[in-house]
């Protein structure tokens, strides 16, 4: 029966409404404030539990099936439920958000046969939960997907794709330059770049179409139903819509382009995570190509054996540091007029189980490539403290990556093996080899200060091949540059290798650098470089790198000077 006028009333008060549904007959009884409950329902379609199940969304049998599936009740007792559900009167009406919390009575043959209960309009409540649920899936700041439910649903449609012999494209769309943004005009100007970016993206969609904010400054996009053709069309599509009109921003107009990279699917990625990693490195090359580029992914045969050889190398170079197989060579460095030893260049070596060896070329580009050079710098580091401390009248030089210099753990480490080993920083010249482009000269010159106050010299080598300017040689404070061996190879036969080797010696000289020429071939070479003022040499025509220690009794010869 409906409640006491009194709880009635205090059910009204709480926007809430009681029931008994007598469910044999199905006809519910509900308490006299119903109506202000469900606001726009008619009386008659809330008269029984079948009119009222005509309401209710997703789900039209949720009250039926919640007293189906609660547990047998004992003799007497009434067993508790609670549901959710939406009731709309028509299509276009809002969904008013029900909660219904009851009890339902078995009959005599232990089906249900009567329920009652309270509802109450939970509208704000879902709203919550809808939001929070938008939040989860969405990105706050373009309202697209985030990138977990774009993973996922380009992992959906690239099953469907498979089932259904269809193909569709997945892009990623990466705006160009936009850490310059930031740093010309704030976050706020670039957070309002992308989120105008992603509405032009949304504006030329078609329908199945999804899009979703991928990360920082780029979209992915998936395209159903797309041909390789239809993937170009829709590519400049894109492109143009970005760079085709400036952003209006708080900070005025900014122009902005995009790069794209994609791939077909299935066709050329079985995985979400194909195909992600496959547009991104298509991506890339876009970039690095020309900003505001398409690239579409396709297989490049020697690509990916050079990614085979690179996953060998990888695995032989941690596998060759865990066994102790790095080790050095060492390669004589004279002074140009006495040809007496000034130093030694310690070379890295890799020994490999069939007694060969791998050279420097052979190990640092690939250690660079894959992030481990600071492990193969840190060893030979090690290697050339302990040859300076066995060896107290020799001095070593040794390569280091810029990127090491950039490595906290490289500078801990030589400043507690300096401070273990007094006076071997005196001996010790540090040689940053120019293989990638110093990125912090700020960072290097305080890497280079603290060396130097161990007493150690600093040398750039590969000068003339590298990134390194005579402005930033003063900046750094280099003691020694290492003339690159191309160029001075051929300085007998090449007047343009003579006048450009010749100019770096004068310079140098002028700033108070040494200079060393690398790759020395012949006699002829030596005098020239002589002549001009070169202050060592090594090469070919000194003595080419040996595991042997040169500087042993035995080795101790001076070899003689020109006439």
């Amino acid at each position: 029966m409906p409640p006491v006028p009194q709880a009635a009333s205090i059910l009204a008060s709480l926007g809430q409404a009681a029931f008994v549904w007598d469910i044999a007959a199905d006809t519910i009884a509900w308490s006299h404030n119903a109506a202000a409950v469900f606001t726009d329902v008619p009386a008659q379609a809330l008269a029984s539990g079948a009119e009222f199940a005509k309401l209710i969304e997703p789900t039209r049998s949720i009250r039926v099936d919640a007293l189906g599936q609660s547990a047998p009740p004992r003799s007497g007792e009434g067993v508790a439920y609670r549901i959710e559900y939406g009731v709309r009167t028509t299509t276009s009406a809002p969904v008013i958000w029900i909660e219904e919390t009851g009890c339902w009575f078995a009959g005599s043959d232990g089906k249900p046969a009567r329920a009652q209960g309270i509802v109450r309009v939970d509208n704000e409540r879902h709203a919550r939960d809808e939001q929070l649920l938008r939040l989860s899936r969405n990105d706050p700041l373009t309202g697209e997907l985030n990138r977990t439910h774009l993973i996922a649903a380009l992992a959906e449609a690239i099953e469907e794709t498979a089932r259904s012999r269809a193909s569709c494209a997945f892009m990623l769309i990466g705006i160009d330059h936009l850490a310059r943004v930031n740093d010309a005009f704030g976050f706020d100007v670039a957070d309002a770049v992308i989120a105008e970016v992603g509405r032009r993206i949304r504006a030329r969609l078609r329908g199945g179409d999804v899009l979703g904010r991928f990360s920082g400054n780029k979209f992915g996009l998936i395209l159903r139903n797309c041909t390789i053709d239809d993937t170009n069309v829709a590519a400049e599509r894109f492109l143009a819509g970005i760079r085709d009109e400036v952003v209006p921003t708080v900070s005025g107009p900014v122009s902005v382009t995009a790069s794209i990279g994609a791939i077909s699917v299935p066709r050329f990625a079985r995985t979400a995570d194909e195909a992600v990693n496959r547009a991104q490195e298509t991506l890339d090359a876009a970039k690095r190509r020309r900003a505001g580029s398409f690239s579409l992914w396709r297989p490049n045969v020697e690509r990916d054996a050079q990614r085979r050889v690179n996953i060998r190398v990888t695995d032989e170079i941690v596998t060759a540091l865990n066994e102790r197989r790095i080790v050095t060579a060492f390669e004589p460095v004279v002074e140009a007029r006495s040809r007496q030893p000034a130093f030694y260049e310690c070379l890295v070596r890799m020994e490999q189980a069939d007694g060969q060896a791998l050279l420097a070329p052979d190990i640092v580009p690939v250690a660079e490539r894959l992030g481990l050079i600071r492990l193969v710098d840190h060893r030979v580091l090690e290697l050339a403290v302990a040859e300076l401390a066995a060896a107290p009248n020799v001095q070593l030089s040794l390569n280091i990556s810029p990127d090491t210099t950039m490595d906290p753990d490289w500078s801990t480490t030589i400043e507690s093996l300096m401070q273990a080993h007094p006076g071997v920083g005196e001996r010790l010249i540090v040689e940053i080899t120019e293989t990638v482009a110093i990125q912090d000269i700020d960072d290097v010159r305080g890497f280079i200060t603290r060396l130097k106050n161990f007493g150690s010299r600093i040398a750039i080598d590969d000068f003339g091949a590298g990134y390194t300017s005579f402005r930033n040689l003063r900046k750094l404070g280099v003691d020694i540059v290492k003339i690159d061996g191309a160029f001075v190879q051929n300085i007998a036969r090449s007047a343009d290798d003579r006048a450009f080797v010749q100019t770096l010696i004068d310079l140098a000289r002028r700033l108070q650098i040494k200079t060393v020429a690398e790759w020395v071939q012949d006699e002829e070479a030596a005098v020239m470089l002589r002549e001009w003022g070169c202050d060592y040499i090594q090469g070919r025509l000194i003595g080419l790198a040996s595991p042997q220690r040169p500087w042993s009794a035995a080795a101790e010869t001076v070899l003689p000077a020109a006439g």
